[in-house]
């Protein structure tokens, strides 16, 4: 403004003496041009500070959501190969969790289809036992509601596939971890759980001497976790968990019964699953929990597990790659209490109908709750000599053996189950024998993995043999 003063003054001074000076108007409407352009740029460097800024932001987010959603592409595990990857999803939890949709999904999958049907929350559902539980509920009219982290110990493909096939049959599964106590309470404020059965574990023997932390993470502080979210729910669930067969340990005596002493552990793998049985008797004790323990034998069948003898002995075999098959340290054949998947559903299922309601309140115990321990077991054990001479003649492959002492990684020799407890409290009564759960094993793993082959003929000719023997 100063420098205009001087110049509209002289202006309007020679207005009143003489003719009207038309470069003089020109020269103002140049000066008022200029500014015009001064405040043009002046908006269009704020416009362009006020995009980038958006534009930052904008990454920051899509940043964030990659890094939680997708492992780094140069692998933890390449570095190091004793980590497991736990798939976080961005909207689960807090973000997810929050939504009406999601809410809607989780009331929908919970609800049963039939009178008086219970309300399940099923973790480890994408699991193998998981994934065979759910489905069972789901046909006879049960809701079900999946609960599972899917982390990396095994191909976290394989789970994704059987979250697919739970989908179908309209299972929701929620991505989520146990130790993520609020995503667990969201849950039980929206539904109120009649049962939970807590299948999710970090399994294997052997792995538990490279990765330790995990087991103690998932299995103890993990069971931990749910049944401080469950002691306080109202009404409190009656809880089914999967302990081990490995619980036994040392024991000598067989078969194994749920009187015999569990407590000489022979890997980390069981010392977490006798921790729970402990705990379980802790929060039964104090907080009124109604609490089931099944210890699994040796579990097999359709949908398996990769880390399992019987699956990976199938994959190598087909491949034409060695097995090691183990003997003891004095030469005598391994044999395992191989349990096919449906007796073990039929045990599970069991348990549950059976399961006692839980007697706490608001986080108190008002009266004695019922406390169980039960073997699931086939009750008849096959050596792995005669695993592997089954999967020949499956395959119609013969084996390349390696033949080799059992190393000290926290396997036993053998496992024999006594389950007559089970069968007296629920009618729990195995029926399918190794050869026949083999074969179904077979038919579902090269149609699965897309293995046409002499294999598929093969199994084709048995199943119709053994069909024709039965009637």
């Amino acid at each position: 403004m100063k420098d205009q003063m001087p110049y509209y003054y002289t202006t309007t001074a020679a207005a009143n003496s003489s003719p009207p000076d038309t470069s003089k108007t020109t020269k103002l409407e140049r000066y008022n041009s200029y500014i015009r352009k001064v405040n043009s740029t002046k908006l269009l460097a704020a416009s362009s500070k006020l995009l980038f800024r958006v534009t930052l932001l904008v990454a920051l987010i899509l940043i964030l959501f990659f890094t939680l959603n997708y492992p780094p592409i140069s692998s933890t595990s390449d570095q190091n190969p004793h980590h497991i990857h736990t798939t976080h999803n961005f909207l689960s939890s807090a973000f997810y969790g929050s939504g009406a949709s999601w809410e809607k999904q989780v009331r929908h999958s919970s609800t049963p289809r039939r009178p008086n049907g219970m309300s399940v929350l099923v973790t480890g559902a994408s699991g193998f036992v998981g994934t065979h539980c759910s489905l069972a509920l789901r046909k006879r009219g049960d809701g079900v509601l999946g609960l599972d982290n899917f982390n990396s110990y095994y191909d976290p493909s394989l789970k994704r596939a059987r979250q697919k096939l739970l989908q179908k049959h309209q299972i929701f599964i929620v991505e989520g971890d146990l130790n993520d106590a609020e995503l667990l309470k969201k849950l039980f404020d929206i539904v109120p759980f009649t049962h939970i059965l807590h299948l999710a574990a970090q399994a294997g023997v052997r792995y538990a001497m490279r990765n330790p932390l995990s087991y103690v993470n998932s299995n103890i502080a993990g069971f931990v976790n749910l049944l401080e979210v469950a002691k306080s729910a109202d009404p409190q669930p009656a809880i089914v968990w999967a302990s081990s067969s490995s619980v036994y340990g040392l024991n000598t005596k067989v078969p194994f019964s749920e009187e015999h002493r569990t407590d000489q552990p022979a890997s980390l793998y069981a010392a977490t699953k006798k921790a729970g049985e402990e705990i379980a008797h802790t929060y039964n004790h104090i907080y009124g929990l109604s609490l089931t323990g099944l210890r699994f034998f040796t579990v097999y069948g359709p949908w398996g597990r990769p880390d399992m003898a019987y699956f990976f002995f199938t994959k190598d075999i087909l491949q034409g790659k060695p097995i090691n098959v183990y003997v003891t340290p004095d030469n005598k054949e391994v044999a395992r209490d191989f349990t096919y998947i449906d007796d073990v559903v039929k045990g599970c299922l069991g348990a549950l109908d059976t399961a006692e309601k839980s007697t706490g309140s608001g986080g108190k115990k008002k009266g004695p709750a019922q406390l169980r321990v039960y073997n699931l077991g086939n009750t008849a054990p096959v050596s792995v000599v005669k695993l592997v001479s089954i999967l020949e003649s499956l395959l119609n492959v013969k084996a390349k053996k390696n033949v080799i002492k059992m190393p000290r990684n926290g396997d036993v020799p053998y496992t024999h189950a006594n389950v007559s407890l089970a069968y007296k409290d629920f009618g729990y009564k195995p029926t399918t024998d190794l050869a026949t759960g083999l074969r179904k094993f077979v038919k579902w793993y090269v149609s699965y993995y897309g293995i046409q082959s002499r294999v598929k003929k093969e199994i084709d000719i048995n199943s119709n043999e053994h069909h024709s023997g039965d009637s």
